[in-house]
């Protein structure tokens, strides 16, 4: 990935005026490949030239989480890309209903994740995200479970009483993968009044790190 962002960053330098077209023909002759490292390359140029896209885009950058095969493209599509054209604009945020039931689960991902980063940034609308998750939260699918999951978490590192009322409000729905997500980061009181431990276990990861500080 560095070697790519890289080369994507050279690109930008040398094509400073590169326009709206140019930048859908080049994506789109990456994707036509099957290979990860072209088809990130795309998803890099679309992030660095992100003020060419509009929400006319939409569909055609939707194309390319249909046709994405693992997480780490979705996820950057959906949170980055997708995420940055969606941002506020309320005609944008009503596409995200019809995306939640789409039959391809990466949609239904997208539509969790497109405002992951507002929403994190105390911004977007949470209203939206709730209803879209409640109806989610009968699905067996592991990448929707954490993709909830996730959102909630951000979310509740600065609203945690958004996260905490939702959580207590579907608490018979939700999967462990979900709650526990979503509840990493409340108060021990609040973890407690959802049945839970204090605190969360540490992930693998976070384990990682302690021992490496030993």
């Amino acid at each position: 990935m560095p070697e790519i962002r890289r080369a994507v960053s050279d690109f930008a330098r040398e094509h400073r005026d590169l326009t709206r077209t140019e930048l859908r023909r080049i994506v789109d002759e990456l994707w036509s490949t099957e290979s990860y490292e072209l088809r990130s390359a795309g998803i890099a140029l679309l992030s660095r030239y992100a003020d060419l896209l509009e929400e006319r885009d939409l569909p055609w950058l939707l194309s390319f989480v249909r046709r994405s095969k693992t997480w780490a493209h979705v996820d950057w599509l959906a949170a980055d890309v997708i995420g940055g054209v969606v941002g506020e604009s309320r005609s944008a945020l009503r596409r995200l209903p019809a995306w939640a039931r789409d039959e391809n689960f990466w949609v239904r991902r997208t539509a969790l994740l497109a405002q992951l980063r507002r929403l994190s940034h105390e911004a977007g609308d949470f209203n939206l995200f709730a209803r879209l998750a409640a109806g989610m939260l009968h699905e067996r699918e592991f990448f929707i479970r954490k993709a909830i999951g996730w959102v909630l978490r951000e979310v509740s590192k600065k609203r945690p009483k958004l996260v905490f009322d939702f959580l207590r409000t579907h608490r018979d729905e939700l999967s462990g993968l979900t709650l526990g997500e979503g509840a990493k980061y409340l108060s021990p009181a609040q973890r407690r009044r959802l049945g839970l431990p204090r605190e969360a276990a540490p992930t693998a990861r976070e384990r990682r790190r302690l021992q490496a500080r030993r």
